[in-house]
């Protein structure tokens, strides 16, 4: 998942799984028991084994290899040349989209995951990043959870479907696709652009997040990512004529810029709450109960305009839920230690709520900035800093359908009883961005559990557990059988 912000969805979800650690009781036992490979688990893990040991790094790595590895797979199964597409920009960033047909009573549904991961330093891990290595319970390895698991998990549920001659109501597509953790290529904006018709659906499956949040062992709610903050960076710049430093004017471009970053930090955008969030709250609040309940009460009220008193701070762990928030990530000045600067730079990232645009950010940044000296342009996807922010929208937040939930209740419940299928908007950012802007409502789930403070991706030495692997793979193709059965 694209620069998700780990240590904060793990310092919410730990202060959130506290106060409802008197659930544990209510909770399967389910989690805890071992988890013997169910029959498709050796093939996931072949699978699995073969994609971590592909490099698919944007640096020196290649998604091709690995979207045609896949390929050769889905023709040895059984599937039709023109069913197993290998397409790409350029020679390195080629995605895969594979299609299960069905009979055509639905319309058909998008399993979308990225093969491409973030960096990884032999000298930074304890083991080879790009090699499984099985210890202690957990595979390791590159992308074991971002997100070569989840990846070997659904393709290997695809030949095994069409190995059983399972026809399903609706067609079923898999895109694994290049660039989702940046690059030039992102794959699924490629498709969408330009061969809309291999991954056009009445909805899509995003699998490209863990869902089964654990505490101690046990898990506690289900997650289903149904909405995404809007992931932008900015560039602040002051620029001015310098000096020698042992004449200090006042316009020094330091000073212009972190006065201005002062007022960036003291600034909070609007209060809102949106149909995935105040479900969020509404659920939650019936779980929770007791004080922590009370506080989510208290949120919808608020956001109904009944109760005003309830204010979320920031460092609250309702406030990046509630807000669209921009922090100051990176600084830059200066050229001597004896020299006035003559260039002062920054970068504000922000995660915007649907419903508001990054043109509409950058112009409440030079409002709150408050000085014309300092410069506000928008840094694109790929780097470059221009002017003007797209006046696209964060997408606004699909209903929660029940031809995609009731299914997944279902299953949740018989997997793991009691558990609660919970909505939740992210803050990271992942390629649902594309699917949703096209149209395609898009939720992101994958029955995987992990405890957030244990959650290693994009760090080191990531890891996923063994017998959770085996078990979501398992889920996966009951959830698929179970959504698409005439």
């Amino acid at each position: 998942m694209r620069r998700r912000p780990a240590l904060l969805a793990a310092a919410l979800c730990g202060a959130l799984l506290m106060q409802i650690a008197a659930l544990r009781a209510a909770a399967t036992e389910g989690a805890a028991v071992k988890t013997a490979p169910a029959p498709g688990g050796a093939l996931a893990r072949a699978i699995l084994k073969q994609l971590i040991e592909i490099n698919t790094t944007d640096s020196v790595g290649n998604v091709t290899t690995a979207a045609e590895a896949l390929a050769q797979r889905f023709l040895a199964a059984g599937y039709a040349g023109a069913d197993v597409v290998v397409a790409g920009p350029n020679d390195r960033k080629k995605n895969l989209v594979v299609r299960l047909h069905g009979t055509g009573r639905h319309r058909p549904v998008l399993l979308m995951g990225h093969l491409d991961v973030v960096e990884a330093r032999r000298e930074d891990w304890s083991t080879d990043p790009f090699e499984l290595i099985e210890k202690d319970g957990y595979f390791y390895g590159r992308g074991t959870l971002d997100m070569k698991g989840p990846d070997a998990i659904a393709a290997a549920t695809l030949i095994r479907l069409k190995q059983q001659g399972f026809r399903p109501a609706r067609d079923v597509i898999l895109a694994l696709t290049a660039d989702e953790e940046g690059g030039c290529c992102n794959g699924m904006a490629w498709l969408l652009s330009t061969h809309r018709e291999l991954v056009d659906a009445e909805f899509a499956l995003n699998q490209d997040d863990y869902s089964v949040i654990l505490e101690n062992g046990r898990p506690v709610y289900f997650r289903i990512d149904a909405s995404e903050k809007l992931y932008a960076d900015y560039q602040l710049e002051v620029t001015s004529p310098g000096g020698h430093s042992s004449e200090p004017v006042p316009d020094n471009a330091i000073y212009t810029l972190t006065h201005g970053l002062d007022r960036l930090a003291g600034y909070e955008f609007p209060f809102e709450l949106n149909n995935v969030t105040r479900a969020y709250y509404e659920r939650m609040s019936r779980m929770v109960g007791g004080e922590r309940g009370a506080e989510m009460r208290a949120l919808l009220q608020t956001a109904r305009g009944d109760d005003t008193s309830r204010r979320v701070r920031p460092g609250q762990e309702d406030y990046w839920v509630t807000h669209t928030t921009c922090v100051a990530t990176r600084l830059d000045a200066g050229h001597a230690n004896n020299a006035l600067p003559q260039r002062a730079q920054a970068v504000v990232n922000c995660r915007i709520l649907p419903g508001h645009s990054p043109q509409e950010v950058q112009q409440t940044l030079r409002a709150v900035l408050a000085d014309p000296a300092i410069r506000v342009r928008y840094i694109a996807s790929d780097g470059r800093v221009v002017e003007r922010a797209p006046a696209s929208q964060a997408f606004a937040p699909p209903p929660l359908l029940p031809q995609m939930l009731t299914p997944l209740e279902k299953l949740v419940d018989e997997t793991w009883p009691k558990l609660k299928v919970i909505p939740f908007m992210s803050p990271g950012a992942s390629d649902a961005v594309h699917t949703s802007a096209a149209g395609i409502p898009t939720y992101t789930f994958a029955a995987l559990a992990v405890d957030p403070s244990d959650d290693r991706e994009h760090g080191r030495d990531e890891r996923l557990g063994i017998d959770t692997f085996y078990q979501g793979n398992e889920f996966l193709r009951r959830y698929l059988m179970e959504l698409t059965a005439q």
